[in-house]
């Protein structure tokens, strides 16, 4: 499920798992990664995990601020 960031240069900041709550040994899996899901390599990377996976949800999506 990570191939579709590796694929398209997306680097994974964050990477969590938990039970899903529906069934045992089932997991649901956070990610956060650096990019915004209005970049169209963000947009492929989703859309190829979303045809090898039975839910994908966007949590949010933040512009990078500009260095202090």
């Amino acid at each position: 499920m990570l191939k579709p960031f590796a694929d398209h240069g997306i680097n994974l900041t964050k990477i969590e798992s938990r039970p899903s709550k529906r069934r045992l040994g089932e997991y649901v899996f956070y990610l956060d990664v650096e990019g915004n899901i209005a970049e169209p390599r963000v947009q492929r990377a989703l859309e190829a995990l979303r045809n090898e996976s039975l839910m994908v949800k966007s949590l949010g999506s933040y512009p990078r601020g500009e260095p202090a």
